[in-house]
């Protein structure tokens, strides 16, 4: 038989929340074309000032997809039985248009630095706009932790 943790607060899971997104280092991205092609992508991030930073090759269609349309982006961390679940909307950023501070703070995170690697990748930030965080079934009824950009506790 199984047994499981009792489910956490919400407030204890928002903490949970941040100090995953300051810790970790990579997440899934998932997008979709504009006819409706889904695509996943694992790529590194950097939380900065309430967004993820992240950065890919300008040929990946993650890039595409978020160039071609303002729909939703939908990025998972973590584990299945201690999933962090965002929906938000992301700016293409070309490299020379971030901020450096950005930039930096992204490659000693990732220990790799994309304004090396030449002019095919950029980077783009993608703005909360629901987040939700869940280990088990007991703490599903109360995942969600942002909605509409507004953090719930």
């Amino acid at each position: 038989m199984t047994t499981h943790e009792p489910a956490r607060s919400r407030e204890q899971r928002k903490q949970d929340v941040l100090a995953r997104l300051e810790k970790d280092e990579d997440a899934w991205v998932a997008t979709a074309s504009p006819s409706g092609e889904p695509h996943l992508m694992p790529l590194s991030f950097v939380w900065e000032g309430g967004t993820l930073l992240m950065c890919t090759r300008l040929t990946n269609p993650t890039l595409r997809n978020l160039r071609s349309g303002d729909r939703p982006v939908q990025v998972t961390l973590g584990p299945t039985r201690d999933v962090v679940h965002i929906t938000g909307t992301a700016t293409v950023i070309p490299t020379a248009e971030l901020p450096a501070a950005s930039a930096d703070a992204f490659a000693a995170k990732v220990v790799w630095d994309p304004r090396d690697s030449g002019p095919a990748y950029t980077y783009f930030r993608i703005v909360p706009r629901r987040i939700q965080a869940w280990r088990e079934a007991n703490e599903i009824a109360d995942r969600d932790l942002m909605l509409e950009g507004a953090w719930l506790v």
